[in-house]
């Protein structure tokens, strides 16, 4: 089974990349499963229902999302809609949305897909790891196949949630630093580990946002909008191939495609 995690997906240009080079990408790396981290789809926090719905279009099948999921109000109708998108598992129980899902990718495969807040220079939530394993408990009985959206600040925090799951899911993908590293791995217990996928969105920016506008906040104290940027947008994910029978994961490898000119 070959799964595709696409990156931080930040405003219009990363959509656009999505609905551009999704569909020739799934045709063809024989893809089974997309997963995409959409919490900056609409203007650089939040998803609107515009953009989920050209995410879904393009082929999207799961969406996870991070600290940023409820700064669109559209979020709650897609909850409430019971469309294909988890929250934090961290987040209180009280947090509108599912905890993980158990979708069919297209070889027939169930895959769990969740999502996990890092701690470390993150506004404060409840305990990966008790979320981790409460959630693993409710996946046992239907699927061996788990990937998660690891969604955290710090390489070490990452690191060391990616080593408490390894050999209990399929692959651990980070997200939210916007910045894609170079550490693709099969840890020892057969769990695929990439500290950041990297941003799905515009590169001639600082993170996805106007560069200009980043510089005159930094440099002189006074607030300016951090407009996201538009210059040289890409797609960014990492490809993983996954044992159906045990849930291993065989290969992982980052993808990174630019769109010649924006659409």
């Amino acid at each position: 089974m070959r799964v595709l995690v696409i990156g931080d997906i930040v405003g219009k240009p990363g959509v656009d990349a999505v609905t551009a080079l999704l569909p020739e990408l799934i045709a063809s790396e024989q893809l089974d499963l997309v997963i995409a981290n959409a919490e900056n789809a609409s203007g650089g926090a939040g998803i609107s229902l515009k953009a989920y719905r050209k995410l879904r279009n393009a082929g999207v099948d799961v969406l996870t999302m991070g600290d940023h999921i409820y700064k669109k109000a559209d979020i709650y109708r897609l909850i409430a809609d019971n469309q294909p998108i988890v929250k934090p598992a961290n987040y209180p129980v009280e947090a509108p949305g599912a905890e993980y899902l158990v979708v069919p990718a297209r070889d027939g495969t169930p895959v769990g897909v969740f999502s996990l807040l890092g701690r470390l220079y993150m506004r404060p939530v409840d305990c990966p790891f008790k979320a981790a394993d409460r959630v693993l408990e409710a996946l046992k009985d239907q699927t061996r196949c788990v990937i998660v959206d690891l969604h955290a600040e710090a390489t070490g925090d990452k690191a060391v949630i990616g080593r408490y799951l390894d050999g209990k899911v399929s692959a651990v993908i980070g997200t939210h630093t916007h910045v894609p590293t170079a550490d693709e791995c099969i840890l020892p217990g057969g769990t695929a580990f990439l500290t950041d996928v990297g941003m799905t969105g515009p590169y001639e920016s600082i993170l996805g946002r106007r560069i200009d506008r980043v510089l005159q906040a930094n440099r002189t104290f006074v607030p300016a909008p951090f407009d996201v940027a538009e210059g040289d947008p890409r797609l960014a994910a990492a490809l993983i191939d996954v044992d159906n029978s045990t849930g291993k994961a065989r290969s992982i490898h980052r993808i990174m495609r630019r769109l010649k000119q924006a659409i």
